[in-house]
C-alpha cells in the first residue's frame, strides 16, 4: 500500500469511527467503563450516617467541628488495544477481511476513549509482541495507531494470547481496561493467563469471524490453506459429513471459549465480517453499564 492509498483509508476509518463514537457511544462507552480509582475533591461538614474514616482531621480541628472528605470516581482511564496480527485475520469471503473489521472496531473504541478524555495504547501480537505503543491521548494518536494498523507486518503468522495477556499485565503497572481484538485461533490454553489479567485490569475479549467458519457452503472442490502455518489441502465440500464436521468443530471452539471467558469473568462478544459491528458493540456496552 502506497502512502496515499494508506492516508486515504486513514481518512476513511477516522470518519465512521469518529462519527460512532460521538453519536452511537457516546454515552454507552461513558456509563460501560468507568474509572476505579477515586480522587479527592473537596471537604463538606460531617452529616448523619458518613463514615467516620473520611474525616478529615485537620479541617475538623480548625473549625471545632467535624468535616468529611468527599471523594469523586476517577474518570479518566488508560485503554489498551491488544490487536492479532497472525496470519489468520487475512482471510475474509463476504464484505471484508477479519483484519479490516479489527481495525474499524479498534478505531471506533479509540476514538470512543479520547472522547472521553482517555488514554489508548496499542499492543499488536502474534506469538511474540510485534509492537507496543504507549497510551496517549488525542487524535493525532489515533491516527498513528490507525495508520499502522493498516499497514503493518508482523514478523510471525502465528499466534499466542496467552504470552500477549501476560505481557499486558506486565508492561500496564497501573489499572487499565483492555480490549482484545482477536480470531482467538490459538491451539494452548490461556486461561490462567486471562484470570490474572483481569485480576488487575478490566479485560474485554472481542472475537473476529468469517461467517464461513460457521458453515461451509456446497461448492464442491476447495482448496484451502492455513494461514499460520502454511500447509495446503483439498476439501471437498460437497460431502454433508465433512461439512457437518466443520460446524461441529466451530460449536465445540466456542463453548470452549466460552468457558475460557467465564472462568476468567471476561465480558466478550463476537462479530462476524458481514455483520454491522456496532450492534454487537452496543450490546457489549449495555451488558457491562
Amino acid at each position: 500500500m502506497d502512502t496515499n492509498e494508506i492516508l486515504q483509508k486513514v481518512r476513511k476509518i477516522e470518519i465512521k469511527a469518529r462519527g460512532l463514537s460521538q453519536n452511537i457511544f457516546a454515552g454507552q462507552y461513558h456509563s460501560a467503563f468507568k474509572g476505579k480509582g477515586m480522587a479527592f475533591s473537596e471537604v463538606r461538614e460531617y452529616q448523619f450516617g458518613d463514615d467516620v474514616r473520611d474525616i478529615d482531621w485537620n479541617v475538623t480541628a480548625r473549625f471545632h467541628h467535624p468535616y468529611v472528605k468527599v471523594f469523586e470516581e476517577e474518570r479518566e482511564l488508560t485503554v489498551m488495544l491488544l490487536i492479532d496480527v497472525s496470519g489468520s485475520l487475512d482471510f475474509g469471503t463476504t464484505q471484508q477481511m477479519k483484519r479490516q473489521l479489527a481495525t474499524e472496531i479498534a478505531a471506533t473504541i479509540a476514538f470512543s476513549a479520547i472522547e472521553n478524555n482517555d488514554k489508548i495504547g496499542v499492543i499488536f501480537f502474534s506469538d511474540r509482541i510485534e509492537k507496543y505503543i504507549p497510551p496517549k491521548n488525542g487524535r493525532k494518536h489515533i491516527l498513528y495507531i490507525i495508520r499502522e494498523m493498516l499497514d503493518f507486518h508482523p514478523q510471525s503468522t502465528r499466534t499466542d494470547i496467552g504470552m500477549a495477556t501476560a505481557y499486558l499485565t506486565r508492561v500496564m503497572k497501573r489499572h487499565c481496561t483492555s480490549f482484545i481484538i482477536s480470531d482467538f485461533y490459538d491451539r494452548k490454553d490461556f486461561t490462567k493467563e486471562m484470570e490474572i489479567a483481569n485480576r488487575k485490569h478490566d479485560v474485554v475479549a472481542i472475537q473476529v469471524y468469517d461467517p464461513r467458519a460457521k458453515q461451509l457452503p456446497d461448492v464442491g472442490l476447495l482448496k484451502v490453506m492455513d494461514a499460520e502455518t502454511g500447509h495446503e489441502m483439498y476439501i471437498d465440500t460437497s460431502s454433508r459429513k465433512l461439512r457437518q464436521a466443520h460446524t461441529r468443530y466451530w460449536i465445540e471452539r466456542e463453548d470452549k471459549l466460552n468457558t475460557v471467558f467465564a472462568k476468567s469473568r471476561i465480558d466478550w462478544t463476537a462479530i462476524a465480517t458481514n455483520e454491522d459491528f456496532t450492534k454487537a458493540l452496543m450490546l457489549l456496552f449495555k451488558r457491562r453499564a
